[in-house]
This record gives structure tokens, sequence and C-alpha cells, in this order.
């Protein structure tokens, strides 16, 4: 795990960038990555096929953004799915257990939940994603997180902006892609699992 300070942990060398429309700085998640912080900046990721969780404590306004699929082999058989929770369940662990060691407590967590959709349009997607979806919804139940808001299993996906001092989110569906970062970074993340204009209308999560 990679400490950028007191204050921002992740499990990456984030990439830090200043955010001229919102004049803050950002940070960019990527698939398989986390980010946790407790400074006034914004949590930035773009989510298809995977699903992104925003979880922010309510008392001490810290918060962090994982993003994390379940690989689609651990759709065949029910044998596979001690699989899938280690897989996908390490991702929120990892996000979770950060905020512990900030001084966060369970309780005190309230999630925001993104993604899941299926926008590849190909035949193994809609059931990945909607297993993603029950997936992500199951955990945080189990965990006794709240869970605040939830957009999974649009048609289309979304660029996330999260402010973990205030916990809200805003969404831009991108209803057109001008090239295949998203589609690469998703096959990129599988496969180590194997082995953004603002002028368009967005949503608020608040």
């Amino acid at each position: 795990m990679t400490a950028q300070d007191d204050n921002a942990k992740s499990g990456i060398s984030p990439e830090v960038y200043y955010d001229p429309y919102f004049e803050q700085q950002a940070v960019k998640v990527l698939p398989g990555e986390f980010f946790v912080t407790g400074k006034d900046m914004i949590i930035v990721s773009v989510v298809g096929s995977c699903v992104c969780v925003c979880i922010r404590d309510r008392l001490k306004e810290t918060g962090g953004m994982c993003h994390f699929i379940v690989p689609d082999r651990f759709l065949d058989t029910a044998e596979s799915s001690v699989d899938a929770i280690h897989c996908a369940g390490h991702a929120m662990e990892m996000l979770t257990n950060q905020l512990i060691k900030m001084g966060s407590q369970r309780r005190d967590l309230v999630a925001k939940v993104f993604g899941a959709s299926s926008w590849m349009k190909t035949a193994d997607t809609k059931p990945l994603c909607e297993m993603n979806a029950k997936f992500v919804m199951h955990y945080l139940q189990q965990e006794q997180i709240e869970v605040a808001s939830q957009d999974l299993l649009q048609p289309y996906p979304s660029k996330l902006y999260f402010f973990p001092r205030t916990g809200k989110v805003l969404v831009k569906r991108l209803h057109k892609l001008n090239n295949t970062t998203l589609l690469d970074r998703e096959s990129d993340y599988l496969d180590r699992l194997v082995d953004m204009d603002l002028s368009g209308p967005m949503e608020l999560f608040s």
C-alpha cells in the first residue's frame, strides 16, 4: 500500500491532478484500485461493467472509493462463489479497513453504489452485471453498512465525481464514448484478475 500523506491512502500511486472545473485537487481511481482520503478533494472514476462503491464516514468526513468486478468465470458454478467473494470482497475490505485505520467506526459508514452497466451488449454482459449488482448489495447488507443510494444496471457507463467531505456524488452518463479507453481498462483489469467533458447534464446523488 502506498501512502500519499497522513490523510490520504491508496492501493495505488494515485494520479493526482487539478480539476479546473471544480477548482480542486482530484484523483482518478481505475479498475482494481481504491483510494481513501480525509482531504477536501474529488475522487473520480469512469465505471461501466464494473462496480464503484463510494463510502463516507458521516462523522469524520473522510471517505473513499473502490472499483472492482466479479469476473465472469465465477458465473458458471456454485463452487466458485467463494472465489468471487474473495475477489470482490477483498476490494471492499481494503476500502473499509483503511477508513477504520483512520479512526472510523463501521456503524458510521455510509455507501453509495454505482455501475454494473450492460453497455457492451454481449451475451455474457447482462448476467455478469446482474451478479455484480447483487453481490455488492448483499455484501454491504452483510457488513451492516448503510446504503444511502444506488445507481446500478444502467444502459450506459458513467463518470463519477465523489466529494468525500460532503458525501455527494455527481454522475455524468456517457451516452457516446469517443474511444476504447473504458473497454481497454476493464479488459486489462479482467486479464490481471485471471492470471471527459463536463458540459453535459449530471445527476446528483447527495
